[in-house]
Order: C-alpha cells, then sequence, then structure tokens
C-alpha cells in the first residue's frame, strides 16, 4: 500500500484540483499574491501525506500529517480571506476542505495507534 491509496491523500488531490479551477477566476493583480499563496498552500496537503508516507518512523509520519494539517487551516483562513473580497462562489470547496480535516485527525488518530 502506498500512499496513493489512501483517502486523505486522494482528498487532497481532489482538493488541489478545486483550488486551481478556483483560482483561474481570481483577478490577474492576485497572480503573485493570494492565488499564488493558495496554490502552493493547497499542493502541500497531500504532499506532506505522501512524504510522511514514506518516511521510516511512525514518529516522521505524524509529523508530516500534522504539517499537512496545518497547510489546510492555511487553505481555510486563505479561502475566508478570498471569500471576504467576493473572489470566491463556491461553498462546496469549505465542506471539502472541512470533511478532510476530519479524515485527516481521524488518520493521525489511526496512525498513533498502530503499533511501531
Amino acid at each position: 500500500m502506498t500512499h496513493k491509496d489512501l483517502a486523505v491523500w486522494k482528498m487532497g488531490i481532489d482538493i488541489v484540483e478545486k483550488v486551481y479551477r478556483i483560482t483561474e477566476k481570481y483577478p490577474k493583480d492576485e497572480q503573485f499574491g493570494l492565488t499564488s499563496q493558495l496554490r502552493r498552500a493547497v499542493v502541500s496537503i497531500p504532499s506532506n501525506i505522501a512524504e510522511g508516507a514514506a518516511r521510516s518512523s511512525k514518529r516522521e509520519y505524524l509529523q508530516y500529517l500534522y504539517i499537512s494539517l496545518g497547510s489546510l487551516a492555511e487553505v481555510e483562513t486563505q479561502l475566508i480571506i478570498a471569500n471576504r473580497l467576493k473572489y470566491l462562489n463556491d461553498d462546496d470547496i469549505v465542506e471539502n476542505i472541512e470533511h478532510l480535516r476530519r479524515k485527516l485527525l481521524n488518520f493521525i488518530k489511526y496512525v498513533k495507534g498502530k503499533a511501531a
């Protein structure tokens, strides 16, 4: 089993795709601001899940899962900002983020409980 088999990784990839589609519509003057920041943060969610899965210790794996969780919070914050600036009209993405947060927290509990 690899990271590509994990539901949290697959959900992260789906969110990346959605964010890229959403940010295509942002004003051009945001290309190096919010768009760039949001895209970097969202890509780091599944990337850190993958990197953690490739590590040899449970402690390292958990560290990368927590980094992924932090990136998810960063993305959520940036989407709230985008919504306030009227760049965002997709409530679906907010639900997707909340769903991934719950799944990721449950996965972290699972990994913590697994034997080393």
